[in-house]
């Protein structure tokens, strides 16, 4: 009987003497795009990958010669029997997230991967600037922006959108008779009797800009006019992260745009990570700590605790897994603390830190980023089918899905290249390889993440 197996291809090879017949043919086609064939004779099965984040699944009956399509459960069944055998094959666990965003707009086209900021700003601009009123859920916005209860941008004067565009005339007829460096302060007062509350500026050159930038919108809507203006919006003033790089570079940033908003707030970064008392030497047992360089940024340091008490010393990445919902509510308390209120934006790094950002932004209601950092999956080739084999040293099974949750649940993700997302046209991308997967016997994954998901945004290394 010939030997199951399983081979993972960048092509199948061809014999020689039917190369040339082969060659032009459909069949053809289908060994060049597959990306993986799994033998169990009679049958063979292979993933099919036509382009970067498509994936189709067929097997063919070697003896018969019968090509047959297969549905992805049906595929990873075939991965499966070739670990553990057809016994469990009818009571399996699926996932399935794809309708948690069934309803979510998502581009086609590969080349749209990763540029999710960009068709999502297109998607927007089609629908609500249909007609004028279609602008209403922008006032709306525009009306309930707070920050710690007081008004930014809008107060109650401004009822609807005839009376917005009314009071942004009045104002630009205004600012065009002002200095373009008249501090915003001068003419507060006038602007709250008109409707209008601090976030335009910090002068009236940028007011001018901005509130130009809205009645563009509002009379000839355009993607690139609404990217701007929302970008311009004062929106983040407090945020939870898990990594140190680029920190200064981010609390520079806030800064600079605090002050062209012309606001008088002061922003606060928190890095999160573990408190360890026995960590002699070290400042690992501070809870508090200043980042060298900074004025707002601190290292705020939760420890890992049990029912029998706090964890004193250092535990490997691959262990953490039993302490995180427990460090999360202990997270929650002590951001709350420190910040006297919750975050605006949570950004969490590699596979722990995800999941804790994810429990942490469900938990607040707050906006989360992602950023994988390293994806162990595409590191330890068939990790996924033969996790039991690791899962005592790297706990593979807690990881994926960890990775799993982070990924579904997060508002947007931040990748460093086209590559990392949906590789090339024949390798197959970090985030790609979680479409679809099995874990033999815990649970299989019919839908994991779409590369072509609007979440995924490519940030180049170096850029601002």
């Amino acid at each position: 009987m010939a030997e199951r197996a399983l081979t993972r291809v960048h092509s199948l090879p061809i014999p020689e003497e039917n190369r040339k017949t082969l060659a032009d043919g459909a069949f053809s086609e289908i060994l060049r795009a597959s990306q993986e064939a799994i033998v169990l004779p009679p049958w063979m099965a292979l993933a099919v990958r036509p382009r970067p984040g498509v994936w189709e699944y067929i097997r063919v009956n070697v003896h018969a010669l019968v090509v047959e399509e297969l549905t992805v459960a049906e595929y990873l069944r075939f991965k499966e029997e070739l670990v553990d055998g057809s016994s469990n094959a009818n009571f399996t666990l699926e996932l399935d997230f794809e309708p948690f965003n069934a309803s979510f707009p998502r581009p086609t086209l590969s080349k749209s991967i990763g540029n999710g900021v960009e068709f999502l700003n297109r998607h927007l601009s089609a629908k609500l600037f249909h007609d004028k009123e279609s602008m209403h859920p922008l006032l709306e916005f525009l009306k309930v922006h707070c920050h710690k209860g007081k008004n930014m941008m809008l107060n109650d004067r401004i009822q609807n959108l005839n009376s917005l565009q009314r009071v942004l005339r009045k104002a630009e007829e205004y600012l065009v008779t002002l200095p373009a460096e008249t501090p915003y302060a001068e003419f507060e007062h006038k602007f709250q009797e008109i409707g209008l509350e601090r976030g335009w500026g910090d002068m009236a050159e940028r007011v001018h800009e901005m509130i130009q930038l809205l009645l563009d919108l509002l009379e000839a809507p355009d993607p690139c006019t609404l990217e701007k203006f929302l970008g311009r919006i004062p929106m983040v003033f407090n945020v939870v992260v898990y990594i140190l790089d680029q920190v200064r570079a981010l609390e520079n940033e806030m800064l600079h745009r605090i002050k062209q908003q012309g606001l008088n707030i002061t922003p606060r970064i928190l890095i999160i990570t573990r408190l360890l008392p026995d960590a002699v030497g070290t400042t690992c047992g501070q809870r508090l700590e200043k980042v060298y360089g900074t004025e707002y940024s601190d290292i705020l340091r939760v420890p890992f605790r049990t029912e029998k008490g706090i964890v004193r010393k250092w535990i490997s990445r691959f262990e953490v897994w039993p302490y995180l919902e427990t460090y999360t509510e202990d997270v929650a308390h002590e951001i709350s603390k420190e910040l006297q209120g919750k975050p605006d934006l949570i950004i969490g790094n590699y596979s722990d830190g995800n999941v804790v950002a994810s429990l942490l932004a469900h938990k607040l209601g707050v906006t989360q980023c992602t950023i994988a950092h390293a994806l162990e999956k595409t590191k330890y080739p068939d990790s996924d089918i033969y996790w039991k084999k690791l899962e005592d040293k790297y706990h593979f099974s807690c990881q994926f899905t960890a990775d799993l949750i982070a990924m579904n649940h997060t508002d947007f993700i931040i990748t460093s290249t086209f590559q990392e997302i949906a590789g090339s046209k024949d390798t197959v991308g970090q985030y790609e390889s979680h479409t679809a997967f099995t874990l033999p016997g815990l649970y299989r994954v019919v839908h994991g993440i779409d590369v072509f998901d609007p979440k995924f945004n490519i940030v180049s290394p170096g850029a601002d």
